[in-house]
């Protein structure tokens, strides 16, 4: 844990620590209980903890959570996958713990976030779950494995096949010229700010302006969320937010409330932007590989 930790990402306090924690909901949600103040750092792939004893309060927490284990329940879980083993190719047992390994999918990290103790291991790009979560493993695998299996790129391609030229492939095809615009309704009376990270039912966009355009609601209905009665909207432009903006925009410590979600636009919770900064760290090796590419071309060209 490091001390006196400077985050980008907001004006942090100068003395504090920082703690990595299994990813699983439960557990962040009784730490965030408990360090009211914790705020997650992208920068540090970790959270931080201001104050001057936050070293102690956090050793002092993890060593009450690690005793609530149970000291043999690896063992037992461990004996209990050799009598009844879960078969699959996303999941391959190691000596430490069990390791899933599947096409990226929205489906397989909710489930997998709700395992106790399961962990993303970054550098081999697979989750960790410890043989004493088998029980919940177990209960959660068909939906693991039925997500991991529709996100094959067979099984994508094969669906993509199978609506052409149906209503579905039509309507599919008008959200995607739609989703082009780059335009999103928000009510005439209570826009949302602009030039900063907002959570909105197409992902964390950046709102830029609007020029007051009345928009239809059987359009705002069709592709973006249901037109609240009574209501009027505008076409407000957006961009992505830079994966700098993303990382300097602090979370919302509550999922949206259901008005919110009505109004169309909220403040973005924390898993919000982690798919955003994923995302934005993608388009950003692209474009770093597009420019090595090209540079490697204008080389050759000269040569």
């Amino acid at each position: 844990m490091d001390e006196q930790t400077k985050d980008p990402s907001g004006p942090p306090p100068r003395e504090g620590a920082t703690t990595d924690l299994p990813h699983d909901r439960i557990t962040v949600e009784r730490f965030r209980q408990a360090f009211p103040r914790a705020r997650w750092s992208d920068r540090l792939n970790a959270w931080f903890v201001p104050g001057r004893t936050a070293e102690k309060r956090i050793g002092r927490w993890l060593a009450e959570l690690e005793a609530e284990a149970d000291t043999f329940a690896d063992e037992k879980g461990r004996d209990a996958f050799a009598f009844e083993p879960i078969e699959s190719r996303y999941l391959e047992v190691a000596p430490a713990a069990f390791q899933i390994r599947t096409p990226y999918s929205r489906g397989v990290v909710n489930e997998i976030r709700e395992i106790p103790y399961a962990r993303w291991d970054a550098d081999r790009r697979l989750w960790t779950v410890p043989y004493r979560s088998l029980d919940e493993l177990r209960q959660r695998w068909p939906a693991i494995e039925a997500a991991a299996e529709r996100s094959e790129p067979d099984a994508r391609r094969a669906r993509r096949e199978a609506i052409k030229g149906t209503e579905e492939d039509e309507a599919s095809k008008a959200r995607i010229r739609e989703r082009r615009r780059k335009r999103y309704p928000v009510p005439v009376d209570d826009c949302p700010p602009f030039d900063r990270a907002i959570g909105t039912h197409v992902g964390v966009v950046v709102f830029i302006w609007t020029d007051g355009e009345l928009a239809d609601r059987a359009t705002v209905g069709a592709f973006y969320f249901p037109a609240a009665n009574g209501e009027e909207y505008v076409w407000a432009s957006w961009r992505t937010g830079t994966l700098e903006e993303l990382v300097a925009t602090w979370p919302a410590r509550t999922p949206p409330a259901q008005q919110e979600l009505k109004r169309g636009w909220w403040m973005p919770t924390l898993e919000e932007l982690r798919i955003a900064r994923r995302a934005a760290k993608s388009r950003r090796r692209a474009s770093e590989r597009k420019q090595k590419d090209n540079s490697s071309g204008e080389r050759a060209d000269i040569a």
